[in-house]
Formats: structure tokens, sequence, C-alpha cells
């Protein structure tokens, strides 16, 4: 009877073996040939705008991922009547704002610090070696709020947030570089509490006065003008941009993604259009998918898409006491 009993048991292992590895092998097949058009347009925006855009090319033509690309959910310009907005903490003692947004696709979060010398870069204390989670790297700081900042570069395949990528400054230092003097799109605040976006190099940032930084793009509102063209070009996913207002009001934003039943996630256009319905005069998008967070009180406040919770990474703009 144990015998029968033992068998009978590694057959039902091994039936559910087999159908695991199945459904592994036709997931792919399933999102990009089948008629699920939604998970089709969100599954090709996330990994196309990935680091692996080949994995998509395998499945799909370039005119395929183009169309889908260029079409569905977030495209158009969004007004202020597209964009419902409800106030969730509003603590003129603190200084800090925060709002739920909604718009056609999507869902999110945005923050106003009043005091723009607030913000401050937080960078992981083990560069090269692990990054850190934003709420970490909140803690760390002895900060109250903060949102991931700079993208990664990956050199040993780990995935764990390591190396910042570009030019990162902190408290009016080079902390890393890995492009040389090449010019890259510097993300950071001079001395005085100015949000500084554009091309610059490392021996440049001295002389700007830029006392945090980070590099990342692209820009989505410069000096008033709004410079995305069409829907961005970088597809439907979840997405942080930081931008700042005339009066020196610094305002993140952070938008929920490739959750269907939740938000499908933004383009670039509508990440741009929060900022101009915020009266952004300068602002521009940061890294985005698995990473895009925010923290505030020591709790996120978005709804993460990674289902493993806070992804690893090196860098993160944080609000000080």
């Amino acid at each position: 009877m144990k015998k029968k009993r033992t068998i009978r048991i590694k057959k039902i292992l091994a039936f559910l073996v087999y159908n695991l590895i199945l459904a592994v092998i036709l997931a792919p097949f399933v999102l990009f040939w089948g008629p699920f058009q939604a998970l089709k347009t969100v599954a090709v925006g996330s990994v196309y705008t990935s680091r692996h855009p080949q994995f998509v090319k395998a499945f799909l033509s370039q005119d395929e991922i183009n169309k889908i690309m260029d079409s569905g959910y977030g495209k158009g310009v969004l007004t202020s009547q597209d964009i419902s907005r409800s106030s969730v903490v509003n603590d003129a003692n603190s200084g800090i704002t925060i709002e739920d947004i909604q718009g056609p696709s999507f869902k999110g979060k945005v923050m106003l610090i009043k005091d723009p010398k607030r913000i401050k870069l937080a960078v992981t204390k083990q560069i090269g070696t692990t990054g850190e989670r934003v709420s970490d790297l909140v803690h760390d700081m002895g900060a109250i709020a903060g949102i991931n900042a700079g993208g990664f570069y990956d050199p040993n395949g780990k995935g764990n947030g390591a190396f910042p990528d570009g030019l990162t400054v902190q408290n009016g230092k080079l902390v890393h570089n890995n492009v040389g003097n090449q010019k890259v799109n510097i993300v950071g605040f001079n001395d005085q509490g100015k949000l500084v976006i554009g091309d610059m190099t490392a021996s440049q940032l001295e002389e700007k006065h830029i006392q945090e930084a980070v590099s990342f793009g692209p820009n989505l509102i410069v000096n008033g003008k709004s410079v995305i063209q069409g829907d961005g070009g970088w597809g439907i996913a979840p997405r942080t941009g930081i931008g700042q207002t005339a009066d020196g009001t610094v305002i993140f934003v952070v938008i929920d993604g490739r959750q269907p039943t939740w938000s499908i996630g933004a383009t670039l256009r509508d990440l741009m259009n929060v900022f101009n319905d915020y009266h952004a005069v300068n602002a521009v998008n940061l890294d985005g998918g698995s990473s895009s967070e925010l923290v505030y009180d020591g709790k996120v406040q978005n709804k993460l898409w990674d289902i493993f919770g806070e992804r690893y990474i090196p860098t993160a703009f944080v609000v000080t006491p």
C-alpha cells in the first residue's frame, strides 16, 4: 500500500512539473500571438523597452512592434480633464502634499515638496557590490520620503543595482562615473535648489554648482516647453519622473503599470502631460518599470508591479526633514 501511494505521488508530481514546463513554453506564444490585445500591448511595451528587446523580436516583426508601440493605451494628448486628482496627504507643517492621480490608462501618485533644498540624492553604500531598496535608501539618509532615481548598468549580470549609470553626484562630489568626460543627460539640483537638466560632462558639474545628480532621460519639459513628440516611442510602462514649478516646488511622479486590472501604465507623453497639469517648467523621465516607487513615512505608497517587492537600485531622490 505504501509503495502504491509513493508511485501515485510521483505521478502527480510528474504531471504537475510537466504542465508547469508546458505553461512556461507556451506563455510567450499566448502573449505575443494570442487574441488578448491588452496583454500583448503590455508585454511588448514592457519587454521591448527593457534590456532584452531581442526577446520580442523573436516573435514579432519590427513593423508589428512599431504598430503596437505607436498605438493602444495612452496615445494622444492628455488635458487637465483627462487626469483626475484627489488629495491623500496635505501636511502644511512638513511642506509635503501627496495626491492620487488617474488617467485613461493609468493610476499613480504625485508628491509636491515646497522647499527644493530638502531634495538630496541617496546612493547605495555598496557601489559595485549591491544596490538598496528605496525604503532603505530613505531610511539611511534619515529622510521622510523618496523615489527611485537613475538607472544602472550590470556588467556582472547580477541585476542587483550595484552600478549607477552615467554621472552620479552626492553632496557636491562626483561619487561614480562610468562615461569618462562624455556628455550625458544630467538630472540634478544646483546649490540654489534649481532642477538642472541637460547634457553635461563630468568637468562641467562643478562649474554649474551641481550638488545632487544622476544621469537619465529623456527630458519632458525644458524651460516651460514640452519636448516629447508623438507618444515618446518608449511604449507603455510604469514611470517615474521629477519636475519643478516656477516657484521652486519639486514634483515627484510615480505611475503604476503592467497591471491590467489596476493600471496599464503610461507613455512618455502621458508622463509629460501630468507634469504640464502640475505647471512644471522643467521635468524629466527617471528610471521606470520595476524600479518605479514612491516611499513616504516608511511605507511604499504606490502599487509595485514586481511580485518580489522593492527592487534593488543604486540611487534615490529623497526628501530630508
